[in-house]
């Protein structure tokens, strides 16, 4: 591998603010720990969260700046810690590291602990492996963990033409699932049905509730919520007794509690094994990867203003190299 250079750009803020405080920094190069691997990044995804991250909000008790955001992306291997096994220089691999302690994905080169890395499924380019970790795990998770969704159910999807709705689309219709998929514009519906969703609504014009009666007229077996609000609520309404309702942590508003049906808010978890049951999702499902928008590095602050626009469809990517 060629030798390493001491510094590297990065996007990143020096106190907290909109997107004009997101600018490029020229910091030193992450060291490797034992256990960590440092990945030379092509793309690094854009997340809702990190525009959260970027006006104060974080899990942490503690920020220092300069404070690089992002957290996940694809890229090489580059350097491997002395306890690493699993992994060669060169490989193309992809990683999420949320609050990654050595510093976010907005940069030039990141290192994160060897657990939270994957090889790149074949069926899959560097972008697209950059935009899914955080997205996929979410899906995939919300799908066979927290809802356990089984062939012949009925599920509707809310928020289904976002950067994890689309992913959550493919995955339930691969555990044979029916989906009702609710999004908001022409396109948006037309994007789930193109990712193979039985039925879509859209939740801004149309009755959630109504529709997902008509799909499931006795009563729908879960609902998987990627965003909240009245029309969710009316979907609820059509749950049948002993249904389902799952949902990331930091939906908002989340659903409330509904007597005779389990609810579940749930975090995306990441490991080896993880890891390696989303490649073999990814590859059986023949997943698409929509890219709503692709920025440079240098237009971290355009991408951000793209997330404030809202009616993202897919996900917001940042080409670093």
């Amino acid at each position: 591998m060629p030798s390493l250079p001491k510094t590297m750009r990065a996007a990143a803020l020096d106190r907290f603010g909109g997107p004009r405080v997101l600018r490029i920094h020229r910091v030193p190069v992450p060291s490797v720990g034992p256990r960590e691997v440092l990945i030379a990044l092509d793309t690094a995804g854009v997340g809702s969260w990190d525009a959260a991250m970027l006006k104060g909000w974080s899990p942490y008790s503690r920020t220092s700046f300069p404070l690089i955001l992002g957290s996940d992306g694809a890229g090489r291997i580059q350097a491997l810690g002395p306890k690493v096994r699993r992994f060669d220089p060169g490989d193309r691999v992809y990683s999420y590291s949320f609050g990654n302690p050595k510093g976010g994905f907005y940069a030039e080169y990141v290192a994160v602990r060897s657990e939270r890395v994957a090889r790149v499924p074949r069926s899959l380019n560097l972008e697209r492996a950059g935009a899914i970790a955080t997205t996929g795990l979410t899906a995939l998770q919300g799908v066979d963990d927290a809802l356990r969704l089984k062939s012949g159910e009925s599920v509707l999807i809310h928020g289904a033409a976002g950067g994890v709705g689309t992913l959550a689309v493919q995955f339930a219709k691969l555990r044979g699932a029916r989906v009702l998929a609710a999004a908001t514009g022409k396109d948006g519906l037309a994007l789930v049905r193109r990712l193979g969703a039985d039925a879509a609504v859209d939740g801004r014009r149309e009755d959630v509730g109504a529709a997902a009666r008509r799909f499931a007229p006795e009563g729908l077996d879960a609902v998987l919520a990627f965003a909240g609000g009245k029309s969710l609520s009316r979907g609820l309404d059509a749950l049948r007794p002993g249904g389902r309702v799952a949902w990331p942590n930091g939906i908002e508003p989340a659903p409330r509690k509904r007597k005779g049906i389990r609810m579940k808010a749930y975090d995306a978890a990441v490991g080896v094994r993880e890891l390696e049951r989303f490649n073999r999702a990814v590859e059986a499902a023949r997943l698409q990867v929509p890219i709503a928008a692709a920025y440079r590095l240098a237009d971290a602050a355009k991408a951000h203003r793209r997330v404030e626009k809202g009616h993202v469809l897919g996900k917001i990517v940042l080409r670093i190299r």
